[in-house]
């Protein structure tokens, strides 16, 4: 089990980043079953170097978070959501699907492990937690594993906004695709963000947060925000682009119900580049950061800019559901949805 003594940690000063903490856990795939969890306190693997996830991309991870509460408790949000979404994308990259079951004891299991990371209330933080799967079979032929690693590690992290939360500004351009109609985008695959990469960085290089990339076949509808979800307000109505080669956000998911519990209409759809011109209000969405709302966006391939919010003010419907979700995290609200898992 974990140290008890409280870790020398400044958790008003934590980034979002990589830090050791006591434990992870892991467990095998071998001869068509899944092993015994095992507690690690090693941060290194062991595989062959022609193992599937090295050579032809086997590979798909998750991000949630634990939070500790007013009430001292810890909640994880929407683990089973998680599990559901990692098990979708093994399927996809015909890997072994980690069971539901499975998932949930060793996402409790590693954050009991490392309760004394997971940061006190007043700080903003929380505990990170990434469950990974890769194939570990050697192969230097092109075919799915037979044996699977899965891993899961935490660590705390200080929130996405650390001096509040600030719009921020992205642009478009047809240069780069996210991924390939029909693709992997779909799923949470790792190579789907290293060949975002150098848009993500001619986006930052500008001045930009993030690349907001279109569809990537006709290069008409919004797509996805760097490596976030879209979600835009207009006319009262909370609207989100609708594609297979788009991520399944487990947040945007989350906001979308609350935008109903607000009484307002939802609608996932594909939306022309042009309708940015006639929306209110306009976000980035992920586990990281919520909800990032966008002041504006450019079209560096025609010049345009669609200015969203022209005082530079948060718009309220952004701010009440970036609220909303927190305080539920948290324990601040009441969890009517069932999402939160308190970890005894």
């Amino acid at each position: 089990m974990s140290n008890t003594q409280d870790p020398q940690i400044d958790w008003k000063s934590l980034h979002f980043g990589y830090s050791d903490t006591d434990a992870n856990v892991r467990c095998y795939y071998k001869d068509g079953k899944w092993g015994d969890i095992q507690v690690e306190t090693s941060t290194t693997i062991e595989i062959h170097m022609a193992a599937s996830c090295l050579h032809y991309g086997q590979e798909i991870f998750e991000g949630l978070k634990a939070f500790r509460g007013r009430d001292g408790k810890i909640r994880v949000f929407r683990l089973e959501e998680n599990a559901r979404r990692i098990a979708d994308s093994a399927k996809g990259l015909l890997m072994a699907p980690v069971p539901e079951e499975l998932f949930i004891e060793m996402v409790k299991k590693v954050v009991k492990l490392n309760e004394r990371f997971v940061p006190p209330y007043e700080s903003g933080a929380s505990l990170y937690i990434r469950p990974l799967e890769i194939g570990i079979s050697p192969r230097v032929g092109v075919a799915p594993a037979s044996e699977y690693l899965f891993v899961i590690m935490a660590m705390p992290v200080g929130p996405y906004f650390k001096e509040g939360i600030k719009p921020t500004k992205v642009c478009i351009t047809r240069e780069f695709d996210r991924v390939a109609p029909k693709g992997t985008g779909r799923w949470k695959v790792g190579g789907n963000y290293a060949a975002s990469l150098g848009a993500g960085e001619m986006a930052h290089s500008k001045g930009y947060s993030a690349m907001l990339y279109l569809d990537p076949k006709e290069k008409k509808y919004l797509d996805e925000c760097g490596p976030a979800n879209f979600f835009a307000i207009k006319d009262g109505k909370y609207i989100t682009p609708a594609s297979d080669s788009i991520l399944p956000s487990i947040t945007n998911k989350s906001l979308m119900q609350l935008a109903r519990d607000m009484g307002m209409e939802v609608e996932a759809r594909h939306i022309p580049v042009e309708e940015l011109a006639t929306v209110q209000e306009a976000a980035a969405v992920g586990t990281a950061a919520v909800a990032s709302p966008i002041s504006e966006i450019d079209d560096l391939d025609n010049g345009t800019k669609y200015v969203i919010l022209k005082d530079g003010k948060i718009g309220p419907v952004v701010m009440s559901l970036y609220n909303k979700l927190r305080a539920i995290q948290y324990g601040d609200e009441e969890d009517v949805h069932g999402w939160v898992t308190v970890i005894e």
